[in-house]
């Protein structure tokens, strides 16, 4: 089939596409068109199969063509974007705002309007100045991860009766709100909740007043808060609560000797093993955190210095991706979700808008990496994957088997090389730009912003 094609771009990565398909082919997709009725179409008068094409055209004219017409867009569109690189985006279809009328003795001309994927051209890194956080583990992160590790191995025991409960306590209580007459308010009693005491974990911060106070005891506290306390309900306001203490534990803490140690993981024998491993790991945390948070900035300023736009069909499957996978932790379809969402007085439509902002800078930021990795040719082979296994590996404590095991399924494999894709990218990217030293921060901030 002759088919010709011009392709206008548009503005937000949308495209014309105008295609012409030369008369010959009109008239002979037309022919065959009418062909194929005529042999499956009974008319009253005559036998199946033998209508002539004259009765068939009287009767049937428009909608002939308009078959023919149909068949012969969905070739022709089949035919030009197996040769164009402008494609359509897959979640979109092209559309056509006039329908065209075939004319047998003409060319057939339509055009389609669609999004495609966006493109930019990375054509310099000059002036480009990024900030690598200055990030130091010693001793003080060590002796908090420490800390944790105690917590977590900690032995939770009853207190006696006669013991009053002090700040870090694990405190079980029942609460009320009370009204001005004494009486307890209707659909404000909790039961058998528990908190650390100090942690601030409970509605009316009643932290402070329960110390002191030992099992069995009850107590009626009266709280005012600030006008700008966190909780919007309570700020401004003097509440009376009425708190009993129905339970008391405490964490006993096991020391930091070779036994913990051990028991923490087989392959530790003394405490200075366990110690250098969490260095370790550290470090490996931290490095890989700097390295992120430098991508970003990197692709920001990218983004910033070549900016592009987006269709808007690319933003809205993002969103709504985004939107079954907030379905997906809660559990719930997405149509359960929209009613959780609209019985707390919000809409599905606000929250897509709030989104909005984050997931073009997301969209914009990935479209300039796959740009970068093609225009670069930036490829791994099977060594350096293997290679990549074995660092996993060291850092991770684990054997290379349990690694490839871990990557043997094909979509794991892949997330795998086009990781170690990116990672290759960026140290030739880091190389080309001029990396300055940023502010210092404690391990921990490192995970905040």
């Amino acid at each position: 089939m002759k088919v010709t094609n011009e392709i206008t771009k548009l503005e937000n990565s949308a495209v014309k596409l105008t295609v012409t398909i030369g008369k010959k082919d009109v008239a002979t997709e037309y022919n065959a068109s009418v062909a194929k009725y005529a042999k499956n179409l009974q008319i009253p008068g005559f036998r199946k199969g033998k209508v002539p094409v004259s009765v068939l055209e009287r009767k049937y004219g428009d909608a002939l063509k308009a078959d023919a017409a149909a068949e012969l867009i969905e070739k022709a569109l089949g035919e030009v974007f197996e040769t164009i690189d402008e494609k359509p985006l897959p979640y979109t279809q092209p559309s056509m705002e006039e329908v065209p009328v075939l004319d047998v003795t003409k060319d057939l001309t339509f055009s389609v309007t669609y999004d495609i994927f966006p493109t930019v051209k990375i054509e310099s890194l000059d002036g480009i100045t990024i900030k690598e956080p200055v990030v130091e583990v010693g001793e003080a992160e060590l002796k908090q991860e420490l800390e944790q590790i105690r917590e977590r191995n900690a032995m939770v025991v009853d207190k006696k009766d006669d013991e009053a409960a002090v700040k870090d306590d694990i405190a079980t209580v029942n609460y009320c709100e009370l009204a001005d007459d004494g009486t307890e308010i209707e659909g404000s009693q909790r039961q058998d909740f528990v908190f650390t005491i100090g942690s601030g974990q409970n509605i009316f911060k009643f932290d402070d007043d329960i110390i002191g106070m030992k099992k069995n005891e009850t107590k009626e506290i009266t709280k005012t808060y600030d006008k700008d306390f966190e909780d919007k309900d309570l700020a401004g306001t003097t509440k009376k609560i009425k708190v009993s203490l129905t339970a008391l534990k405490v964490r006993n803490l096991p020391d930091l000797d070779d036994e913990l140690a051990q028991d923490v993981n087989e392959k530790y024998n003394t405490l200075e093993d366990m110690k250098a491993d969490i260095l370790k790991n550290m470090e490996a945390i931290r490095d890989r955190r700097v390295t992120e948070i430098k991508s970003n900035e990197l692709l920001e300023k990218l983004v910033e210095k070549y900016n592009f736009d987006l269709p808007n069909s690319m933003i809205q499957a993002e969103l709504e991706h985004r939107w079954r996978m907030m379905a997906q932790q809660f559990g719930t379809t997405t149509e359960q979700l929209d009613k959780l969402v609209a019985s707390s007085g919000q809409s599905k439509e606000t929250m897509l808008t709030e989104w909005t902002g984050d997931a073009e800078k997301m969209l914009k930021a990935r479209i300039v990496v796959e740009s970068l990795l093609k225009d670069r040719n930036i490829t791994v082979t099977p060594e350096e994957i293997e290679q990549e296994m074995e660092s996993i590996a060291e850092k991770s404590g684990v054997s290379v088997e349990e690694v490839k095991k871990h990557y043997a399924d094909p979509r794991s494999k892949e997330y795998l090389i086009d990781d170690t894709k990116e990672q290759k990218l960026y140290k030739e990217l880091f190389a080309q730009v001029k990396v300055t030293k940023g502010d210092k921060m404690v391990f921990a901030d490192l995970f905040k912003r």
